[in-house]
Order: C-alpha cells, then structure tokens, then sequence
C-alpha cells in the first residue's frame, strides 16, 4: 500500500512540474508577443517602460532570424540521431 501512494505521490509531482512548464511557457509566449506585436500598435505611453518596449526594434527581429537557426539544429539533431541509431 505505501509503495502505491509513492507513485501516486510522484505522479501528482511530474503533473504539476508539468503544468508549470507549461504555465511558464503561455506567459512568456504572451510576454513575447506583446512586446514584439501588440505594443508597437498601441498608441504611445508615458509610462517609461511601456514606452521602451514601444520603441524598442530588437524583440520584433528576434523570431524571424532565429527561425533558420532553429531549422540547422533540428536537421542537425536528426542527423545525429540517424547515424548514432545507424552506428
């Protein structure tokens, strides 16, 4: 009976590990996109930090030049994949 709980127990840890991952993830995807999009359409602040983040042009050139990195690393990844399977 004990040796059920713990896995009850480590089962309920890896769900809620699992659910802040994906919590973490959503808010900075919509801090992101924020910053990148939305803020740029808003009319200006007077707020200094939202004014910033207004004016600010490195976030919106982040995503469309970090895309054919990410494209490299999957194919290499992929690549190392089939020769360590294939070795």
């Amino acid at each position: 009976m004990v040796r059920s709980q713990s896995n009850s127990s480590a089962a309920g840890r890896a769900t809620f590990w699992g659910w802040f991952f994906i919590l973490i993830g959503c808010v900075s995807f919509l801090g992101f996109f924020f910053a990148a999009i939305v803020s740029k359409l808003l009319p200006l602040s007077e707020n200094p930090i939202i004014s910033a983040v207004q004016q600010d042009r490195y976030y919106c050139f982040l995503v469309p030049l970090t895309l054919p990195i990410l494209i490299v690393a999957v194919y290499f990844h992929w690549l190392s994949m089939k020769l360590f399977k294939h070795a």
